[in-house]
């Protein structure tokens, strides 16, 4: 039985999962910590249970929290959306033992994959290929493995616990900036891995139900990023062809075969081009939705969460792999309260106006009149573009982000149209590095006046 849905999480994808369940006619039910207290998100739900204040004790991570909410609202599904608690396998035990359906995977998937040294065992047991790697930051490791490395914490998210070392110099550095980043997933514990510094940063969408039935949705190219965060998506990939694809998909479904997954979940791989199956390695697993999962939506015309929520009612995949199909070329743009000039840095503050385009698809968190936080992710809408041609598709985007207009603080809609009209982007030529060796270029050419 579908609903009623408690959704754990808050802005754009807590409004985006409320849109789904009133489509379906499913009752949703919103969480809101005192920072949120009149938030979009709050809004677009049918109802909504305040579960304590905002940071330093951040109530969105609270499972005591979370689960009273549930009971006091009624609810009988639980969607942790993205972050927070979304792949702790914790909650999602916590959840069936409180009698709520989890919209995730298994709890014992979530920890299979949970750890990014674990996650790389069940991947090359299941014959997915890994970059040469050690399960320990040292200088002993790093030798082995050959420069350049990147330090990564087994536990990190988001681009977060990331350092790049370049050569054994630059290794102490490195291991003591991503141990103290690290620290926020609660476990400073690091591993190594053979760098590509020029890399394409691949994903492939798995959907799965518990009845065994296990598909991939294709692929995902998610190359544009800045601090390993990623800003701009489309799929599918530029210069994936089908053979390469059916080569990911088989490998991404024998991963999830392997950890019993159901639900929505991402493969992610570094590349190389051109894309060749012995030139893409396993990253990790998302065991959740991904931000960027509105371009998979786009060229296969599924709704993923509509997905999630009949998966954790028990029902079947009603189609098959040779039933998926990817039409057109969509690209998502991540629109944030920063300042690409400051390198990235976020610019929180009242938003006095805000327009939003037409003609493309917004998911928004925020509307006029709000106030960004510096408490939470620094994002405010996705923008989405689908178009018959990659080019078409890029270019429309870029057209929607030349129309968003913002007064109170900075956003980087300017630098994201001037990113996505790049010469190296056109010619798909870009790698994961190519934002931050591009930045005052590309800064240069949308340079406004400050904003109002």
């Amino acid at each position: 039985m579908l609903g009623p849905v408690l959704i754990a999480n808050r802005g754009e994808i807590a409004a985006r999962i409320a849109r789904t369940c009133r489509r379906l006619g499913v009752p949703s039910i919103a969480v809101f910590s005192d920072a949120d207290a009149e938030a979009l998100h709050v809004e677009a739900c049918d109802r909504a249970e305040r579960i304590g204040p905002a940071p330093p004790r951040d109530s969105y991570l609270s499972i005591p929290a979370i689960l009273d909410a549930a009971k006091r609202s009624g609810a009988r599904m639980v969607h942790p959306g993205y972050g927070f608690l979304s792949e702790r396998a914790e909650f999602a035990e916590a959840c069936a033992a409180a009698g709520l359906a989890f919209i995730g995977p298994p709890a014992p998937a979530i920890r299979a994959m949970g750890g990014k040294a674990a996650a790389r065992t069940v991947a090359e047991e299941a014959g997915v290929p890994c970059l040469p790697g050690a399960p320990e930051a040292t200088a002993e490791a790093a030798a082995r493995i050959g420069f350049p490395v990147m330090v990564k914490a087994v536990a990190g998210g988001g681009g977060r616990g990331m350092r790049l070392a370049a050569d054994a110099a630059a290794l102490p550095g490195a291991i003591e900036a991503a141990r103290r980043e690290a620290a926020i997933f609660g476990d400073d514990r690091l591993l190594l891995e053979r760098a590509v510094v020029h890399a394409r940063h691949i994903e492939v969408q798995v959907l799965a139900d518990a009845h065994g039935t296990v598909l991939h949705l294709g692929e995902r190219d998610c190359t544009l990023q800045r601090r390993h965060q990623k800003l701009v998506e489309e799929s599918p990939a530029p210069g994936m062809d089908e053979a390469t694809r059916a080569e990911l998909g088989r490998r991404v479904c024998a991963l999830a075969r392997a950890v019993g997954y159901a639900g929505a979940g991402t493969v992610e791989f570094i590349a190389e081009a051109p894309l060749h199956p012995d030139r893409i390695w396993f990253m990790e697993m998302n065991t959740r939705l991904q931000v960027e999962h509105p371009v998979t939506e786009a060229v296969t015309g599924l709704d993923l969460v509509e997905w999630q929520l009949r998966i954790a009612a028990g029902e079947r995949l009603p189609f098959t792999q040779d039933d998926i199909r990817l039409e057109g070329h969509a690209v998502e743009a991540r629109l944030c309260a920063e300042d690409p000039a400051r390198n990235f840095l976020p610019s929180p503050g009242h938003l006095a106006r805000l327009d939003l385009p037409g003609g493309v698809r917004v998911d928004a968190g925020v509307r006029a009149g709000d106030t960004v936080t510096p408490f939470y992710d620094s994002m405010l809408a996705k923008l989405i573009a689908h178009a018959p041609t990659r080019a078409e598709a890029l270019e429309r985007l870029a057209e929607a982000l030349d129309a968003v207009r913002a007064e109170g603080l900075r956003v980087n809609a300017p630098f994201l149209a001037a990113a996505l009209r790049a010469p190296e982007m056109r010619a798909a030529t870009m790698h994961t590095r190519f934002l931050e060796e591009a930045r005052k270029r590309l800064v240069e050419q949308c340079l406004t006046e400050p904003a109002q």
